[in-house]
Parts: C-alpha cells; sequence; structure tokens
C-alpha cells in the first residue's frame, strides 16, 4: 500500500470538496501550471462528485476558483490507469519494469482517442502520471502506438 502524503493546502481543499460535494476524497494535486485541482474521489462515488448535471463540481470549481478534475480510485492499477485517462478508451495497459526496477505502465488507447489521452500541451498524461506515482508507485506512463497498424 502506498502512503500518500498530503500537504495541509491540500487537506484543506479535499475537506472542502467534500462538504461541497459529498463525495470523500483520498489524494488531491493543486496543478498549477493548468490552472486545476485533481482529486481521487473514493470508489463508487463519482457520481456525488460530479453531482446532476455537473452541478456538485461545477460548484466546487466555482468555490475553489480552478477548474476541478476528478478521478476515481481504485486499488487495481490497470482500471486506475484506465480511470485517469476517460474519456478516452484504454485498450490495453502492460507493466514492465525499467532498468531502475521501477514500474513503467504502457498504455494503448484507440487512434481516434490519442489526443484525448494526452490533452492539451499533455495535461492529461501529466494527470496519469502523477496520480499512477502517488496511488500505485508507478514510475512512469507512456503511450504506446495502436498494435493493429
Amino acid at each position: 500500500m502506498v502512503e500518500v502524503k498530503l500537504t495541509e493546502d491540500c487537506m484543506g481543499l479535499i475537506s472542502q470538496f467534500e462538504r461541497l460535494t459529498g463525495a470523500g476524497s483520498r489524494d488531491c494535486i493543486i496543478d498549477d501550471r493548468n490552472n486545476r485541482i485533481i482529486f481521487v474521489v473514493n470508489p463508487g462515488e463519482m457520481g456525488l462528485a460530479i453531482g446532476k448535471k455537473g452541478a456538485s463540481i461545477k460548484k466546487a470549481s466555482e468555490v475553489m476558483g480552478k477548474k476541478i478534475e476528478v478521478v476515481e480510485y481504485s486499488t487495481d492499477p490497470t482500471q486506475f490507469l484506465k480511470n485517469c485517462f476517460l474519456p478516452a478508451q484504454v485498450t490495453s495497459v502492460e507493466f514492465e519494469n525499467d532498468e531502475t526496477g521501477e514500474p513503467v505502465a504502457h498504455i494503448e488507447v484507440r487512434d481516434e482517442d490519442r489526443g484525448i489521452a494526452i490533452g492539451k500541451e499533455g495535461k492529461n498524461i501529466f494527470k496519469a502520471k502523477k496520480l499512477s506515482q502517488r496511488q500505485h508507485n508507478i514510475g512512469d506512463v507512456q503511450l504506446v502506438p495502436h498494435e493493429n497498424e
């Protein structure tokens, strides 16, 4: 089990997020580069976090003054990575260790989802790398070309 160290700022934001949405959160990343806060919500609480027609997440975003993104936690690293890349559809996840012995995830997405998976200025791949490192000790996340070419 990975031990995530939360800063005081993050603990305050998680508390505020939980009060505003009713969804439990186990981690938060303040991404100043992309002017957003990313919360890792407890399994099954994605609906609560987003709210009816996105009302909860919009309210939290207004109160906190930044765009809010949520990723549903999973104890399974493969499922967690798939959650990180939503709405892009991940077709396969394979793990191998790099030369230092750290696990590296090789992610394959449908060709039409490649742009979504990377995100504007790489922000979605950044999110997946950061969260998978914190939640599952995965050293790196790499998008690999689709196999059927």
